[in-house]
């Protein structure tokens, strides 16, 4: 029997290392605060003064979402920049389809032992992300966990709360036969699908993250599938409060496109969409060159390069696609709908 005492750090877990963690990121924290975050940081509970005279009958919305595996590659490149941007921004678009404003975010960061260098990147990250929307990032946790995490790698969620005016809440029961369907372009892959891609290069390709991206203009294999989580909320909350021809919208997540848009539609109208109206992004074409992965499985498992579709009314295309692309993201008409059972064809 050792004659040495036991303490927590002894046991793996440095509450004095994450303290000091958590003060390295205080300031950026405390950026995203607006004048509704009531109380400072470091009590048990956040609070949010929720007053919105704008609205007249305001609804709260709530989402909660991890980045999955992308952690991985995050780790084999060295590189967490992007992590908090990611979860973040997947939370952001999740109650946008709903039509909510973000107000405050929470995350969570957890791990074996605690990479000071890693949670700084996300921390301050998940700040900036948040800063960009006008969201308050209110507290998180961060759990030092050995034995239950594998060392060396992380996890990080996060959860939100936005709001909409019960008049502009999304779906808008107003979808019919002929509407058509507006598909945003994401950037890669957002935070979805990383289980098979890395399966793909890695296992099946046998390629590093460090290796040239097939038909990647350069891009290496990791800085492609780094790429952060596109947030939509800065061209389509405006658009959402300047018209009432978007019915619905749809976060192209897991399940792509054929798990997400059905979420959203009535269940007397059929989706179709046309593939020839897009090219995907070159790091989907090597996933399924490399795996020999069927189009089913592609379609289902990845966004394909549209990371949020938009139910609109037909004649309103041109207005849409006109304010989607003058705010920066690109656009198309990708599909329309058809009377059936909510389901979805990708022809």
């Amino acid at each position: 029997m050792s004659d040495e005492a036991l303490t927590y750090a002894s046991a793996g877990v440095d509450i004095e290392q994450a303290e000091q963690s958590l003060r390295g990121v205080t300031e950026a924290i405390k950026q995203t605060h607006g004048d509704n975050v009531v109380g400072g940081i470091g009590s048990f509970g956040a609070m949010y003064n929720a007053s919105f005279g704008d609205m007249a009958r305001p609804i709260l919305v709530s989402s909660i979402d991890g980045v999955g595996t992308k952690t991985k590659i995050a780790a084999m490149v060295g590189d967490y920049s992007g992590i908090g941007h990611d979860i973040v921004n997947h939370c952001v678009n999740d109650i946008l389809c709903q039509g909510a404003k973000p107000l405050f975010f929470l995350d969570y960061f957890g791990c074996s032992r605690l990479d000071a260098a890693a949670f700084h990147q996300v921390v301050t990250g998940a700040a900036d992300a948040c800063k960009a929307v006008g969201c308050s990032l209110v507290g998180g946790e961060t759990a030092e966990m050995p034995g239950v995490y594998v060392d060396g790698e992380i996890d990080v969620v996060g959860s939100i709360v936005g709001v909409v005016d019960s008049a502009r809440r999304l779906p808008r029961p107003k979808a019919k036969a002929g509407d058509k369907l507006v598909g945003i372009a994401s950037n890669g892959l957002h935070t979805n699908g990383y289980s098979l891609a890395r399966r793909a290069f890695f296992e099946v390709g046998g390629l590093s993250v460090r290796d040239p991206l097939p038909d990647g203009d350069g891009e290496t294999i990791g800085e492609a599938l780094l790429r952060p989580h596109l947030s939509y909320f800065e061209a389509v909350y405006p658009l959402l409060q300047e018209t009432e021809a978007v019915f619905a919208a749809a976060h192209i997540t897991g399940g792509g496109i054929y798990g997400n848009l059905p979420r959203v539609l009535p269940s007397d109208l059929n989706a179709t969409i046309y593939r020839s109206n897009w090219t995907p992004l070159p790091v989907f074409t090597a996933i399924q060159v490399l795996g020999q992965v069927p189009d089913v499985e592609m379609y289902r498992t990845f966004n394909m390069g549209i990371g949020m579709v938009l139910v609109v009314d037909s004649e309103s295309v041109p207005m849409v696609l006109g304010h989607l692309n003058t705010a920066g993201v690109h656009a198309a008409e990708i599909g329309d709908l058809q009377d059936g059972t909510a389901d979805v064809q990708i022809v």
